[in-house]
């Protein structure tokens, strides 16, 4: 054993460290985008959960498009992007219409 105290996880770091300079550029970008994304994807949670709690049609419709945007980047799958569209949509449909009352 060295005198250094490298547990696996620390290892697993300075194995994955970019060698070459495109590799530290390819790194830089990669976090950025990390970065945007789980911020996007975090931001999609919580409107698709305000949307199923309120139940109100401007909240099921902003996540709708929060969804079909995050799916247009690749942050959700299609699939997965299309079942949650269909599940909110629901919300909907069983609304009773409403009537303008005057």
């Amino acid at each position: 054993m060295s005198c250094y105290s490298l547990n696996y996880f620390s290892f697993l770091v300075l194995i994955s460290m970019p060698v070459t300079k495109t590799a530290r550029r390819a790194l830089r970008s990669s976090k950025r985008k990390e970065a945007v994304n789980k911020l996007i994807a975090s931001r999609l949670e919580a409107v698709i959960r305000v949307a199923k709690r309120s139940k109100k049609t401007k909240d099921i419709i902003t996540a709708i498009s929060l969804v079909d945007r995050a799916a247009k980047k690749y942050i959700l799958h299609k699939n997965k992007a299309s079942r949650i569209k269909s599940r909110l949509s629901q919300l909907i449909k069983n609304k009773p219409p409403q009537t303008n009352k005057k």
